[in-house]
């Protein structure tokens, strides 16, 4: 009976196992839970993840067999922090080797002063916005939205400068007032970034009902955050 059953569902299985293993080491999507990426990437938002982006591992592991491209600033990274304890999706600011400090939310990164430009965000349809600032950054040719918090500013806008160790990264959160990041886990290391996302797979809002908000199936995280801007501007 038992062989009769593999016979008739051996090709559902290794389809399976095939999944699982491309899962793993090629291209995944995460659920994105919380709202320190905001307003770039919302709650309830399946991010598109490239685990191919920076390296190739071993399927089911954390070990990679190689090292197929730099990690760049800008790039918006998961992360499976030891620090944290979790799988957590940040934006990477410093570089081995850069100075990067924060002096009252303003970023400086090897001394240079990142540009701001206020935004009026409009919600694109069937989204909010929490009310907070919201500001376009600028620097070492990264643009990209950021949100501060008018009621609540995070004990930790200001730090710094730290000079970030090699083979480690400092990431930062877009919702900087409301983001545990680098400034509470510390720098992390190459070995815990899993991939780069670029793109919303789909999203599901979590105050509605999970109803479907098919605004974002499939865009851009940093274009849909600037157009929302743009819109409003």
């Amino acid at each position: 009976m038992l062989s009769k059953f593999w016979r008739d569902n051996k090709s559902l299985f290794a389809f399976l196992v095939l999944m699982v293993l491309f899962r793993s080491a090629v291209a995944d999507w995460n659920v994105v839970p919380s709202g320190s990426m905001l307003p770039t990437i919302r709650e309830g938002d399946r991010i598109l993840v490239n685990k191919m982006a920076y390296d190739l591992r071993i399927p089911l592991t954390h070990i990679a067999i190689a090292h197929l491209h730099a990690p760049q600033r800008g790039d918006i990274v998961t992360v499976d922090s030891a620090a944290a304890h979790e799988l957590i999706v940040k934006r990477l600011i410093g570089l081995p080797g850069d100075r990067v400090a924060m002096r009252d939310n303003v970023l400086y990164v090897n001394g240079a002063r990142a540009n701001y430009q206020p935004l009026a965000m409009t919600p694109l349809p069937g989204d909010t916005f929490s009310p907070g600032e919201y500001l376009r950054e600028r620097f070492d040719g990264v643009s990209h939205v950021v949100r501060l918090s008018e009621v609540s500013p995070s004990p930790r806008r200001s730090f710094g400068p730290v000079t970030v160790p090699a083979g480690e990264y400092l990431m930062l959160g877009d919702n900087r007032d409301d983001s545990a990041d680098s400034r509470y886990f510390g720098f992390f290391p190459r070995s815990e970034l899993m991939g780069r996302t670029r793109h919303v797979a789909f999203s599901l809002d979590p105050d509605h009902y999970y109803k479907p908000r098919f605004d974002r199936f499939g865009v851009a995280l940093d274009g849909a955050s600037l157009t929302a801007a743009r819109q409003g501007s």
